[in-house]
């Protein structure tokens, strides 16, 4: 069955069903071990959608010099994380999760489209872009006949990667607030990872870098959960000045 695409819409956020009455309750209930081996799989760096190749941006903040050693690495992603993907990427994750689990795929377009219009440099749209492609691609190899993965990879301009995310932890049978830690732990390692190689930083400050963002992340999850549609913002100017002149730096080893 074929599932009609909306026309993208406007930057304004989608006026349709979103997550809201229980988004405050935590579902604290043990994960089953298959649903939390998923959870693990699709968090890890090894998940074939490249996430390794991006800094988000740390790599033009070392350069500029606001980034220099562990603490102001651990300051900068601590920030970026309630500020850039705990208010966007986070909150867009889970009321896809929520209309892939309901069949919305209106409300899956409208997200979709909402992400692709706030990205604030055509560096951090393409990568978005490009992890939602490989993970729709990946999606593709483990059921080729699912007709939500079709509808993901009809998305347009392309699948988002927060968008695709949701669908991958889908069917894990876990909550919300699991499958957003498992986003967010998967973006926190990446972000560590370009910290030790761009700062560069030792594996000992890398992994407490990894370890105060790991600290950060339920609270960061819970404010994602219970955030009203209204308050979703992609505003981060320095991240996105960084980002411009990223795309001009002279020497890089990232590809954001």
């Amino acid at each position: 069955m074929a599932f009609p695409v909306r026309r993208a819409r406007r930057a304004s956020l989608p006026a349709s069903k979103r997550t809201r009455g229980n988004a405050r309750r935590r579902d604290e209930s043990p994960l089953a071990t298959s649903a939390l081996l998923q959870l693990i799989r699709l968090a890890s760096p090894s998940l074939p959608v490249g996430g390794f190749s991006y800094s988000e941006g740390i790599e033009a903040a070392v350069e500029s010099g606001f980034v220099t050693d562990e603490a102001s690495a651990r300051a900068w992603l601590v920030d970026q994380l309630a500020l850039g993907i705990g208010r966007s990427d986070l909150p867009v994750a889970a009321r896809s999760l929520a209309a892939w689990r309901r069949g919305d795929r209106d409300d899956v377009a409208a997200w979709n489209a909402w992400l692709a219009a706030t990205r604030e440099t055509s560096e951090l749209r393409r990568q978005s872009e490009q992890m939602g492609r490989s993970l729709a691609q990946w999606l593709r190899q483990r059921d080729a006949d699912d007709a939500r993965v079709a509808f993901l990879e009809a998305l347009g301009p392309a699948p988002m990667w927060p968008v695709a995310f949701a669908l991958a932890a889908e069917d894990s049978g876990a909550s919300a607030r699991a499958i957003l830690a498992s986003f967010a732990a998967g973006w926190a390692e990446n972000a560590a990872q370009a910290a030790l190689k761009a700062v560069p930083l030792g594996q000992a400050a890398s992994q407490r870098i990894l370890a105060a963002l790991s600290a950060a992340i339920p609270a960061a999850v819970d404010r994602a959960l219970a955030m009203p549609a209204s308050e979703l913002q992609a505003f981060a100017p320095m991240l996105a000045i960084l980002s411009s002149q990223h795309e001009e730096q002279y020497s890089r080893l990232f590809r954001s």
